[in-house]
Protein backbone atom coordinates (compact mmCIF):
# COMPACT_ATOMS: atom_id res chain seq x y z
CA UNK A 1 0.00 0.00 0.00
CA UNK A 2 2.76 2.23 1.37
CA UNK A 3 4.58 1.36 -2.47
CA UNK A 4 1.52 2.09 -4.52
CA UNK A 5 1.12 5.49 -2.71
CA UNK A 6 4.26 6.39 -3.20
CA UNK A 7 3.97 6.06 -6.78
CA UNK A 8 0.72 7.77 -6.97
CA UNK A 9 2.52 10.82 -5.49
CA UNK A 10 5.58 10.78 -7.93
CA UNK A 11 3.02 10.78 -10.72
CA UNK A 12 1.23 13.81 -9.86
CA UNK A 13 4.55 15.82 -9.12
CA UNK A 14 5.38 15.05 -12.64
CA UNK A 15 2.16 16.00 -13.68
CA UNK A 16 2.37 19.50 -11.91
CA UNK A 17 5.83 19.76 -12.97
CA UNK A 18 4.78 19.98 -16.67
CA UNK A 19 1.73 21.87 -16.29
CA UNK A 20 3.79 24.57 -14.85
CA UNK A 21 6.04 24.14 -18.16
CA UNK A 22 3.32 24.36 -20.39
CA UNK A 23 1.74 27.04 -18.83
CA UNK A 24 4.66 29.55 -18.10
CA UNK A 25 4.04 31.88 -20.92
CA UNK A 26 0.56 32.51 -19.72
CA UNK A 27 1.70 32.85 -15.49
CA UNK A 28 4.29 35.38 -17.08
CA UNK A 29 2.10 37.33 -19.16
CA UNK A 30 -0.33 37.46 -16.38
CA UNK A 31 2.17 38.52 -13.46
CA UNK A 32 3.10 41.21 -15.87
CA UNK A 33 0.06 42.80 -16.10
CA UNK A 34 -0.66 42.89 -12.61
CA UNK A 35 2.86 43.93 -12.07
CA UNK A 36 2.60 47.08 -14.53
CA UNK A 37 -1.10 47.29 -16.10
CA UNK A 38 -0.15 48.93 -19.71
CA UNK A 39 -4.39 50.53 -19.07
CA UNK A 40 -6.29 51.27 -16.24
CA UNK A 41 -9.89 51.30 -16.96
CA UNK A 42 -11.70 54.19 -16.06
CA UNK A 43 -13.81 54.21 -12.98
CA UNK A 44 -16.02 57.13 -13.87
CA UNK A 45 -17.72 56.42 -17.04
CA UNK A 46 -14.93 58.97 -19.31
CA UNK A 47 -13.23 56.94 -21.50
CA UNK A 48 -10.86 58.01 -24.59
CA UNK A 49 -12.87 55.97 -27.48
CA UNK A 50 -16.08 54.50 -28.00
CA UNK A 51 -14.95 51.32 -27.95
CA UNK A 52 -13.82 51.65 -24.52
CA UNK A 53 -16.70 53.38 -23.71
CA UNK A 54 -19.36 50.88 -24.66
CA UNK A 55 -17.25 47.49 -23.65
CA UNK A 56 -17.28 48.96 -20.09
CA UNK A 57 -20.64 49.98 -20.10
CA UNK A 58 -21.52 46.37 -21.43
CA UNK A 59 -19.70 44.51 -18.65
CA UNK A 60 -21.09 46.95 -15.96
CA UNK A 61 -24.59 45.77 -17.52
CA UNK A 62 -24.30 41.85 -16.72
CA UNK A 63 -24.10 43.20 -13.08
CA UNK A 64 -26.58 45.88 -13.39
CA UNK A 65 -29.38 43.03 -14.62
CA UNK A 66 -28.15 40.87 -11.86
CA UNK A 67 -29.16 43.64 -9.38
CA UNK A 68 -31.96 43.27 -7.18
CA UNK A 69 -34.63 45.79 -7.72
CA UNK A 70 -33.90 47.37 -3.77
CA UNK A 71 -30.32 47.72 -5.05
CA UNK A 72 -31.31 50.00 -8.75
CA UNK A 73 -33.59 52.24 -6.63
CA UNK A 74 -30.80 52.77 -4.70
CA UNK A 75 -28.43 53.76 -7.44
CA UNK A 76 -31.49 55.57 -8.93
CA UNK A 77 -31.66 57.60 -5.40
CA UNK A 78 -27.98 58.37 -5.82
CA UNK A 79 -28.64 60.10 -9.05
CA UNK A 80 -31.82 62.13 -8.12
CA UNK A 81 -29.23 63.16 -4.67
CA UNK A 82 -27.02 64.44 -6.87
CA UNK A 83 -28.94 66.12 -9.37
CA UNK A 84 -30.49 67.75 -6.44
CA UNK A 85 -27.62 68.57 -3.74
CA UNK A 86 -25.29 70.11 -6.60
CA UNK A 87 -28.30 71.93 -8.71
CA UNK A 88 -27.06 75.05 -8.44
CA UNK A 89 -23.29 74.22 -9.29
CA UNK A 90 -24.99 71.92 -12.59
CA UNK A 91 -27.34 74.29 -13.56
CA UNK A 92 -24.59 77.61 -13.55
CA UNK A 93 -22.40 74.75 -15.63
CA UNK A 94 -24.65 74.40 -18.24
CA UNK A 95 -25.66 77.58 -18.12
CA UNK A 96 -22.37 78.93 -18.72
CA UNK A 97 -21.96 76.45 -21.48
CA UNK A 98 -24.94 75.69 -23.42
CA UNK A 99 -25.59 79.96 -23.48
CA UNK A 100 -29.39 79.34 -23.71
CA UNK A 101 -31.80 79.17 -21.40
CA UNK A 102 -32.49 80.25 -17.53
CA UNK A 103 -30.49 79.66 -14.59
CA UNK A 104 -33.39 79.53 -11.93
CA UNK A 105 -35.44 77.05 -14.48
CA UNK A 106 -32.12 75.03 -15.17
CA UNK A 107 -31.97 74.41 -11.44
CA UNK A 108 -35.64 73.44 -11.45
CA UNK A 109 -34.72 70.97 -13.85
CA UNK A 110 -32.72 69.02 -11.85
CA UNK A 111 -34.78 69.08 -8.74
CA UNK A 112 -37.86 67.74 -11.02
CA UNK A 113 -35.22 64.46 -11.33
CA UNK A 114 -37.50 62.73 -8.03
CA UNK A 115 -40.31 62.77 -10.44
CA UNK A 116 -38.74 60.42 -13.10
CA UNK A 117 -40.51 56.85 -13.06
CA UNK A 118 -38.28 54.01 -11.61
CA UNK A 119 -38.47 50.41 -10.24
CA UNK A 120 -41.76 51.60 -9.71
CA UNK A 121 -42.94 51.00 -12.90
CA UNK A 122 -41.44 47.83 -13.75
CA UNK A 123 -44.05 45.08 -13.79
CA UNK A 124 -44.58 41.31 -14.63
CA UNK A 125 -47.83 40.09 -16.38
CA UNK A 126 -49.29 36.66 -16.38
CA UNK A 127 -52.17 34.87 -18.11
CA UNK A 128 -53.67 31.20 -17.85
CA UNK A 129 -56.16 29.24 -19.41
CA UNK A 130 -56.73 25.77 -19.71
CA UNK A 131 -54.09 24.80 -21.59
CA UNK A 132 -51.80 26.16 -19.12
CA UNK A 133 -49.67 29.61 -17.43
CA UNK A 134 -47.82 32.33 -19.18
CA UNK A 135 -45.61 34.86 -17.50
CA UNK A 136 -45.07 37.42 -19.29
CA UNK A 137 -41.27 39.52 -18.06
CA UNK A 138 -40.13 42.85 -19.01
CA UNK A 139 -36.00 42.22 -20.02
CA UNK A 140 -33.56 44.56 -20.06
CA UNK A 141 -32.26 45.58 -23.98
CA UNK A 142 -28.18 45.63 -22.61
CA UNK A 143 -26.23 48.55 -23.55
CA UNK A 144 -28.31 51.79 -24.62
CA UNK A 145 -26.95 54.07 -26.96
CA UNK A 146 -28.06 57.66 -25.86
CA UNK A 147 -27.66 60.88 -27.45
CA UNK A 148 -28.57 64.60 -26.07
CA UNK A 149 -30.08 68.16 -26.83
CA UNK A 150 -28.15 71.00 -25.91
CA UNK A 151 -31.60 72.89 -24.63
CA UNK A 152 -31.36 70.11 -21.38
CA UNK A 153 -27.76 68.41 -20.99
CA UNK A 154 -27.63 67.17 -18.07
CA UNK A 155 -31.51 66.85 -17.12
CA UNK A 156 -32.15 64.43 -20.39
CA UNK A 157 -28.87 62.58 -19.31
CA UNK A 158 -30.27 62.12 -15.58
CA UNK A 159 -34.34 61.61 -16.77
CA UNK A 160 -33.12 58.62 -19.24
CA UNK A 161 -30.53 57.26 -17.05
CA UNK A 162 -33.18 56.24 -14.22
CA UNK A 163 -35.12 55.18 -17.04
CA UNK A 164 -32.42 52.42 -17.98
CA UNK A 165 -31.11 51.18 -15.27
CA UNK A 166 -34.48 50.49 -13.27
CA UNK A 167 -35.04 48.50 -16.46
CA UNK A 168 -31.62 46.81 -15.44
CA UNK A 169 -29.82 48.42 -18.78
CA UNK A 170 -27.02 50.63 -19.14
CA UNK A 171 -25.82 53.30 -21.47
CA UNK A 172 -23.43 54.87 -23.41
CA UNK A 173 -24.30 58.85 -23.86
CA UNK A 174 -23.59 60.56 -26.82
CA UNK A 175 -23.65 64.46 -25.41
CA UNK A 176 -23.83 67.72 -27.93
CA UNK A 177 -20.57 69.20 -28.32
CA UNK A 178 -21.96 72.46 -26.83
CA UNK A 179 -23.11 70.67 -24.06
CA UNK A 180 -20.71 67.48 -23.20
CA UNK A 181 -18.34 69.39 -20.50
CA UNK A 182 -21.12 69.27 -18.00
CA UNK A 183 -22.55 66.19 -19.00
CA UNK A 184 -19.32 64.70 -18.52
CA UNK A 185 -18.71 66.01 -15.01
CA UNK A 186 -22.45 64.80 -14.04
CA UNK A 187 -21.56 61.71 -14.93
CA UNK A 188 -18.70 61.33 -13.42
CA UNK A 189 -20.38 62.41 -9.94
CA UNK A 190 -22.98 59.25 -10.36
CA UNK A 191 -20.36 56.57 -11.59
CA UNK A 192 -18.08 57.36 -8.42
CA UNK A 193 -21.26 57.71 -5.81
CA UNK A 194 -22.56 54.54 -7.66
CA UNK A 195 -19.32 52.24 -7.18
CA UNK A 196 -18.41 53.76 -3.87
CA UNK A 197 -22.28 52.69 -2.31
CA UNK A 198 -22.64 49.50 -4.66
CA UNK A 199 -19.58 48.53 -6.13
CA UNK A 200 -20.51 48.59 -9.80
CA UNK A 201 -18.21 50.79 -12.06
CA UNK A 202 -19.40 52.74 -15.33
CA UNK A 203 -22.89 51.98 -15.49
CA UNK A 204 -23.25 55.28 -17.50
CA UNK A 205 -20.60 55.98 -20.22
CA UNK A 206 -19.23 58.50 -22.32
CA UNK A 207 -15.58 59.71 -24.51
CA UNK A 208 -13.84 62.49 -23.49
CA UNK A 209 -14.59 64.52 -26.83
CA UNK A 210 -17.92 64.58 -28.02
CA UNK A 211 -18.45 64.41 -31.52
CA UNK A 212 -20.76 63.57 -34.51
CA UNK A 213 -17.76 60.78 -35.56
CA UNK A 214 -18.33 59.69 -32.13
CA UNK A 215 -22.35 59.77 -32.41
CA UNK A 216 -21.81 57.61 -35.57
CA UNK A 217 -19.65 54.86 -33.74
CA UNK A 218 -22.60 54.76 -31.28
CA UNK A 219 -25.29 54.11 -33.64
CA UNK A 220 -23.53 51.13 -35.63
CA UNK A 221 -21.12 49.51 -32.41
CA UNK A 222 -22.10 45.61 -32.31
CA UNK A 223 -22.58 46.14 -28.56
CA UNK A 224 -25.31 48.51 -28.37
CA UNK A 225 -28.31 46.87 -28.35
CA UNK A 226 -30.89 49.92 -28.79
CA UNK A 227 -30.78 53.47 -29.36
CA UNK A 228 -32.35 56.29 -27.89
CA UNK A 229 -31.95 59.89 -29.79
CA UNK A 230 -33.54 63.15 -28.28
CA UNK A 231 -32.90 66.26 -30.31
CA UNK A 232 -33.55 66.95 -33.98
CA UNK A 233 -35.06 65.45 -37.16
CA UNK A 234 -31.42 64.59 -38.31
CA UNK A 235 -29.55 63.12 -35.10
CA UNK A 236 -33.03 60.83 -35.46
CA UNK A 237 -32.64 60.16 -39.18
CA UNK A 238 -29.12 59.46 -38.43
CA UNK A 239 -29.83 56.74 -36.30
CA UNK A 240 -32.32 55.23 -38.25
CA UNK A 241 -29.56 54.51 -40.59
CA UNK A 242 -28.25 51.88 -38.14
CA UNK A 243 -30.55 49.03 -38.39
CA UNK A 244 -31.04 49.41 -34.79
CA UNK A 245 -34.46 49.84 -33.08
CA UNK A 246 -34.56 53.75 -32.54
CA UNK A 247 -36.97 55.19 -29.71
CA UNK A 248 -36.76 58.87 -30.97
CA UNK A 249 -37.57 62.37 -29.48
CA UNK A 250 -38.87 64.88 -32.50
CA UNK A 251 -39.22 67.72 -32.88
CA UNK A 252 -42.46 69.99 -31.94
CA UNK A 253 -44.41 73.25 -32.19
CA UNK A 254 -47.45 73.52 -29.58
CA UNK A 255 -50.61 75.24 -30.36
CA UNK A 256 -53.10 76.75 -28.18
CA UNK A 257 -56.59 77.16 -28.37
CA UNK A 258 -58.08 79.82 -26.61
CA UNK A 259 -61.69 79.64 -27.25
CA UNK A 260 -64.70 81.86 -25.97
CA UNK A 261 -65.53 79.70 -22.64
CA UNK A 262 -62.15 79.81 -21.47
CA UNK A 263 -61.14 81.26 -17.74
CA UNK A 264 -58.96 84.28 -19.69
CA UNK A 265 -57.08 85.14 -16.52
CA UNK A 266 -56.24 81.11 -15.85
CA UNK A 267 -55.45 80.39 -19.74
CA UNK A 268 -52.65 84.09 -19.86
CA UNK A 269 -51.10 82.24 -16.33
CA UNK A 270 -51.00 78.88 -17.40
CA UNK A 271 -49.43 80.25 -20.83
CA UNK A 272 -46.67 82.40 -19.45
CA UNK A 273 -45.84 79.72 -17.12
CA UNK A 274 -45.55 76.82 -19.72
CA UNK A 275 -43.99 78.94 -22.06
CA UNK A 276 -42.02 80.75 -20.52
CA UNK A 277 -40.18 77.98 -18.98
CA UNK A 278 -36.41 78.31 -19.33
CA UNK A 279 -36.90 80.81 -22.11
CA UNK A 280 -39.51 77.86 -24.22
CA UNK A 281 -36.87 75.64 -24.89
CA UNK A 282 -39.13 72.46 -24.25
CA UNK A 283 -40.25 70.81 -27.06
CA UNK A 284 -43.94 70.52 -25.03
CA UNK A 285 -43.73 74.06 -24.25
CA UNK A 286 -46.50 76.66 -25.77
CA UNK A 287 -45.16 78.05 -28.83
CA UNK A 288 -48.45 79.69 -30.63
CA UNK A 289 -51.98 81.12 -29.53
CA UNK A 290 -55.02 80.64 -31.98
CA UNK A 291 -57.43 82.94 -29.96
CA UNK A 292 -61.21 83.14 -31.22
CA UNK A 293 -61.94 86.98 -31.83
CA UNK A 294 -64.81 87.60 -29.81
CA UNK A 295 -62.52 87.44 -26.64
CA UNK A 296 -59.27 88.01 -27.92
CA UNK A 297 -58.83 91.53 -27.16
CA UNK A 298 -60.19 90.51 -23.32
CA UNK A 299 -57.25 87.49 -23.82
CA UNK A 300 -54.58 90.02 -24.52
CA UNK A 301 -55.84 92.13 -21.87
CA UNK A 302 -55.25 88.93 -19.28
CA UNK A 303 -51.83 88.45 -20.91
CA UNK A 304 -50.64 92.00 -19.93
CA UNK A 305 -52.25 91.67 -16.50
CA UNK A 306 -50.49 88.25 -16.12
CA UNK A 307 -47.36 89.95 -16.73
CA UNK A 308 -46.52 89.07 -19.95
CA UNK A 309 -45.10 92.02 -22.26
CA UNK A 310 -47.09 92.37 -25.46
CA UNK A 311 -45.01 93.58 -28.75
CA UNK A 312 -46.62 95.92 -31.58
CA UNK A 313 -46.64 94.89 -35.24
CA UNK A 314 -43.25 97.06 -36.03
CA UNK A 315 -41.17 95.76 -32.74
CA UNK A 316 -42.54 92.16 -34.17
CA UNK A 317 -41.32 92.82 -37.36
CA UNK A 318 -37.65 94.10 -36.05
CA UNK A 319 -37.45 90.95 -33.43
CA UNK A 320 -38.50 89.20 -36.62
CA UNK A 321 -35.58 90.19 -38.47
CA UNK A 322 -33.16 89.45 -35.81
CA UNK A 323 -34.52 86.02 -35.11
CA UNK A 324 -34.87 84.49 -38.59
CA UNK A 325 -32.81 84.22 -42.13
CA UNK A 326 -35.24 83.50 -45.30
CA UNK A 327 -34.46 81.30 -48.16
CA UNK A 328 -35.93 81.88 -51.14
CA UNK A 329 -38.19 78.97 -52.32
CA UNK A 330 -40.36 77.42 -55.15
CA UNK A 331 -43.11 79.84 -56.02
CA UNK A 332 -41.69 83.10 -54.42
CA UNK A 333 -42.44 81.44 -50.91
CA UNK A 334 -39.45 82.13 -48.58
CA UNK A 335 -38.55 79.66 -45.67
CA UNK A 336 -37.74 80.92 -42.81
CA UNK A 337 -34.60 79.44 -40.78
CA UNK A 338 -34.11 80.01 -37.23
CA UNK A 339 -30.89 82.05 -36.30
CA UNK A 340 -29.19 79.73 -33.29
CA UNK A 341 -27.73 82.75 -31.50
CA UNK A 342 -31.47 83.69 -30.50
CA UNK A 343 -32.66 80.73 -29.25
CA UNK A 344 -32.99 80.25 -25.69
CA UNK A 345 -32.22 84.16 -24.91
CA UNK A 346 -33.94 86.22 -22.07
CA UNK A 347 -36.97 88.24 -22.80
CA UNK A 348 -34.61 91.15 -22.73
CA UNK A 349 -32.14 90.44 -25.41
CA UNK A 350 -35.26 89.86 -27.37
CA UNK A 351 -36.89 92.98 -26.71
CA UNK A 352 -33.04 94.85 -27.47
CA UNK A 353 -33.24 93.14 -30.48
CA UNK A 354 -36.97 94.55 -31.32
CA UNK A 355 -36.02 97.92 -30.05
CA UNK A 356 -37.70 98.20 -26.58
CA UNK A 357 -36.96 97.91 -23.43
CA UNK A 358 -38.59 94.89 -21.29
CA UNK A 359 -39.39 95.22 -17.54
CA UNK A 360 -37.53 93.43 -15.34
CA UNK A 361 -38.51 90.05 -14.02
CA UNK A 362 -40.43 89.73 -17.25
CA UNK A 363 -40.88 86.07 -18.33
CA UNK A 364 -42.49 86.22 -21.65
CA UNK A 365 -43.36 88.56 -24.64
CA UNK A 366 -45.74 88.50 -26.72
CA UNK A 367 -48.21 90.00 -29.70
CA UNK A 368 -50.59 89.48 -32.91
CA UNK A 369 -49.72 87.97 -36.19
CA UNK A 370 -51.46 86.27 -38.84
CA UNK A 371 -51.02 82.43 -39.06
CA UNK A 372 -48.75 82.44 -41.74
CA UNK A 373 -45.89 84.16 -39.91
CA UNK A 374 -42.40 82.56 -39.18
CA UNK A 375 -42.79 82.73 -35.22
CA UNK A 376 -46.35 80.54 -35.99
CA UNK A 377 -45.07 78.11 -38.33
CA UNK A 378 -41.83 77.20 -37.17
CA UNK A 379 -40.56 75.90 -33.82
CA UNK A 380 -38.30 78.88 -32.81
CA UNK A 381 -37.81 78.03 -28.90
CA UNK A 382 -37.64 81.92 -27.64
CA UNK A 383 -39.78 83.44 -24.87
CA UNK A 384 -41.84 85.45 -27.29
CA UNK A 385 -45.38 83.65 -28.35
CA UNK A 386 -47.25 84.83 -31.16
CA UNK A 387 -51.07 85.82 -30.82
CA UNK A 388 -53.20 84.51 -34.08
CA UNK A 389 -57.21 85.91 -34.49
CA UNK A 390 -59.86 83.52 -35.56
CA UNK A 391 -63.27 83.52 -36.33
CA UNK A 392 -64.08 80.39 -34.45
CA UNK A 393 -63.32 77.63 -32.64
CA UNK A 394 -63.22 75.42 -35.25
CA UNK A 395 -61.22 77.70 -37.11
CA UNK A 396 -58.45 77.53 -34.29
CA UNK A 397 -58.62 73.99 -34.12
CA UNK A 398 -58.32 73.87 -38.30
CA UNK A 399 -54.83 76.45 -37.84
CA UNK A 400 -53.61 74.30 -34.87
CA UNK A 401 -53.30 71.31 -36.65
CA UNK A 402 -51.56 73.03 -39.53
CA UNK A 403 -48.97 74.91 -37.51
CA UNK A 404 -48.27 71.42 -35.48
CA UNK A 405 -47.15 70.15 -39.02
CA UNK A 406 -48.18 66.75 -37.89
CA UNK A 407 -45.56 65.95 -35.70
CA UNK A 408 -48.26 64.97 -33.03
CA UNK A 409 -46.24 66.12 -30.15
CA UNK A 410 -48.23 68.73 -27.92
CA UNK A 411 -51.34 70.15 -27.89
CA UNK A 412 -53.32 72.48 -25.47
CA UNK A 413 -56.67 73.73 -25.34
CA UNK A 414 -58.31 76.49 -22.63
CA UNK A 415 -61.94 76.22 -22.90
CA UNK A 416 -65.12 75.03 -20.40
CA UNK A 417 -66.95 73.25 -23.35
CA UNK A 418 -65.74 69.51 -23.24
CA UNK A 419 -66.82 69.14 -27.00
CA UNK A 420 -64.34 71.89 -28.27
CA UNK A 421 -61.42 69.87 -26.61
CA UNK A 422 -62.86 66.34 -27.89
CA UNK A 423 -62.92 67.81 -31.04
CA UNK A 424 -59.62 69.06 -30.86
CA UNK A 425 -57.83 65.87 -29.60
CA UNK A 426 -58.56 63.88 -31.94
CA UNK A 427 -57.96 66.58 -34.92
CA UNK A 428 -54.23 66.95 -33.17
CA UNK A 429 -53.89 63.38 -32.18
CA UNK A 430 -50.69 64.28 -30.41
CA UNK A 431 -48.72 62.49 -27.88
CA UNK A 432 -49.45 65.02 -25.29
CA UNK A 433 -52.95 67.09 -25.31
CA UNK A 434 -53.64 69.39 -22.60
CA UNK A 435 -57.09 71.16 -21.51
CA UNK A 436 -56.98 73.74 -19.02
CA UNK A 437 -53.42 73.77 -17.29
CA UNK A 438 -49.85 74.73 -18.45
CA UNK A 439 -47.89 72.10 -20.80
CA UNK A 440 -45.84 70.63 -17.98
CA UNK A 441 -49.00 68.88 -16.01
CA UNK A 442 -48.24 67.16 -19.18
CA UNK A 443 -45.06 65.52 -17.66
CA UNK A 444 -45.91 65.62 -13.94
CA UNK A 445 -45.13 68.71 -12.65
CA UNK A 446 -48.15 70.22 -11.19
CA UNK A 447 -50.33 67.73 -13.28
CA UNK A 448 -51.00 64.40 -13.00
CA UNK A 449 -48.59 63.29 -15.93
CA UNK A 450 -45.04 61.56 -15.27
CA UNK A 451 -41.57 63.02 -16.49
CA UNK A 452 -39.41 62.86 -18.66
CA UNK A 453 -36.82 64.85 -20.96
CA UNK A 454 -37.61 62.21 -24.09
CA UNK A 455 -40.78 62.87 -25.30
CA UNK A 456 -40.45 59.93 -28.14
CA UNK A 457 -43.51 60.94 -30.76
CA UNK A 458 -41.94 59.44 -34.20
CA UNK A 459 -41.36 56.63 -33.28
CA UNK A 460 -44.69 56.32 -30.59
CA UNK A 461 -43.21 55.39 -27.47
CA UNK A 462 -44.50 58.46 -25.79
CA UNK A 463 -42.86 60.01 -22.13
CA UNK A 464 -40.48 57.43 -21.40
CA UNK A 465 -40.52 54.75 -18.47
CA UNK A 466 -38.32 52.10 -17.58
CA UNK A 467 -40.72 49.92 -19.41
CA UNK A 468 -39.65 51.83 -22.48
CA UNK A 469 -36.13 50.43 -22.25
CA UNK A 470 -37.52 46.72 -21.99
CA UNK A 471 -37.51 43.49 -23.68
CA UNK A 472 -41.17 41.71 -23.81
CA UNK A 473 -39.97 37.96 -22.97
CA UNK A 474 -42.75 35.08 -22.29
CA UNK A 475 -42.89 32.25 -20.24
CA UNK A 476 -44.83 29.12 -20.96
CA UNK A 477 -45.94 26.47 -18.50
CA UNK A 478 -48.24 24.06 -20.21
CA UNK A 479 -51.09 22.18 -18.43
CA UNK A 480 -49.63 23.47 -14.62
CA UNK A 481 -50.20 26.41 -12.19
CA UNK A 482 -53.48 26.55 -13.48
CA UNK A 483 -56.14 26.86 -10.47
CA UNK A 484 -59.12 27.45 -13.29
Amino acid sequence: MQIQEQVIAEIAKEVVARLRIQLQPQIAAAQATHAAPSHVPSRDGVFATVDEAVNAAYEAQKKVAAMSFDDRKRMIGIIVRICNDRREELGRMELEETKVGRLDHKILKLTNMRFVLGVENMRSDARSDPTGLCIIERAPWGVIGMMLPVTHSVPTMASNAINILAAGNTAVFGPHPSGQKVARYALQLWNREIERELGVANVVTTTAEASIEAAEQIFHHPKVALLCVTGGAAVAKAAAKSGKRVIAGGPGNPPVVVDETADLDHAAKCIITGGGFDNNLLCTGEKEIFVVASVADAFIAAMRRAGAFQLDREAIDRLTKAAFTFESGGGGCARAHIKKEMVGKDPAVLGEAAGVRVPAGTELLFGETDENHPFVTEEQMMPFIPVVRVNCVDAAIAASVKAEHGYHHTGIIHTKDVENATRMARAMNTTLFIQNAPSAAALGVGGPGYFSHTVATPTGEGVTTPMTFTRQRQMIVGNALRII
